[in-house]
């Protein structure tokens, strides 16, 4: 059991960038090397920091964790002797020793900036995919209800990156693409390697072999040239075209579409009214219904009454 003088983490990695971003892949191929250890999800240790780094008090975020779907499924203990720092250090820590490697990480999709206020000297890996891709794939997933609000998630990432990597050394962050990797899944793996200090390692691509992923395969990328429509392409070329230029994608050469504030205020009535339907067909009126009183009321018996069951579903359609 840790304490609170041991000593933090020094370095950890932190995988970060937008969901349907090919994280999940990447943090698979990460932890299958036989020197990194790598969580999932890690957005619970920086959620509830605030803007200007204030931590929360740490009796608050613990009753807030328990309740917390994504350490629930950590397998991570709650050490109540910590304070903050030390505590969300532990979940890392505990990952590394179960594994019993060298390395340690986790994946974060949001406020990662955050992340300084705890690990000041993390080291950085920043996946970035096409975001007309990530914004049809949250539309598959019930997130969006259209390109335009689908590209939602791609923007704050990218943004947040942006103002992050500015703050960093060199030496402290690496960048790769979703294509990339599918495409030279070696050679990408390798750099990463690189930057991480350790040798690549043919195990990093036997992640088939315990879950449900299959071996990247070139096609995985620009799926939007296949899928796409060509209303769907303009609408998120009108939202995100200038920033995918400056990422360094090339646009599909359609006619640029002009919105109104009319026509967008439109797309996010839609998006409002296509996601509630998806959840109520997916989830059942009834458990949407539950799952909003206890939002509204903040019940946190309700909370752990409601989560498993819409976490159980939500299992099933995830790859």
């Amino acid at each position: 059991m840790p304490n609170s003088n041991d000593d933090m983490i020094k370095e950890p990695i932190f995988l970060v960038g937008s969901e349907r971003s090919g994280t999940t892949l990447l943090r698979l191929m990460l932890d299958h090397h036989p020197s990194i250890a790598f969580h999932f999800e890690f957005e619970f240790a920086v959620e509830m920091i605030a803007d200007d780094g204030t931590l929360p008090p740490v009796e608050a975020y613990r009753d807030w964790l328990v309740s917390n779907r994504i350490f629930r499924g950590s397998a991570a203990n709650l050490y109540t002797s910590l304070d903050y720092r030390h505590l969300v250090n532990s979940v890392l820590e505990q990952k590394r020793r179960r594994d019993k490697k060298q390395l340690v990480g986790a994946t974060v999709h949001t406020h990662f900036d955050r992340l300084l206020h705890v690990w000041p000297d993390a080291r950085y890996i920043h996946l970035l995919r096409d975001g007309r891709d990530v914004a049809r794939s949250c539309i598959q997933m019930g997130w969006a209800g259209n390109a335009w609000t689908g590209a939602d998630r791609w923007i704050e990432a990218e943004r947040l990156w942006a103002t992050l990597r500015n703050r960093l050394p060199r030496s402290r962050y690496c960048e790769v693409t979703y294509e990339a990797l599918v495409e030279r899944p070696q050679d990408t793996l390798g750099s990463i390697c690189v930057f991480l200090g350790v040798p690549f390692h043919e195990s990093m691509l036997s992640y088939p072999d315990d879950s449900t992923y299959e071996l990247p395969k070139a096609t995985a990328g620009y799926q939007w040239k296949r899928t796409a429509s060509e209303e769907e392409i303009r609408l998120a070329e009108a939202r995100i075209g200038d920033l995918l230029v400056e990422r360094g994608y090339a646009l599909s050469g359609l006619p640029k579409l002009d919105l109104s504030p009319w026509q967008v205020r439109k797309l996010r009535l839609q998006d409002r009214w296509t996601r509630r339907l998806f959840r109520v067909r997916r989830y059942g009126l009834f458990l949407c219904v539950l799952e909003v009183i206890s939002r509204k009321t903040r019940s946190s018996w309700l909370a752990r009454y409601v989560a498993p069951q819409v976490e159980a579903i939500g299992r099933q359609y995830m790859k």
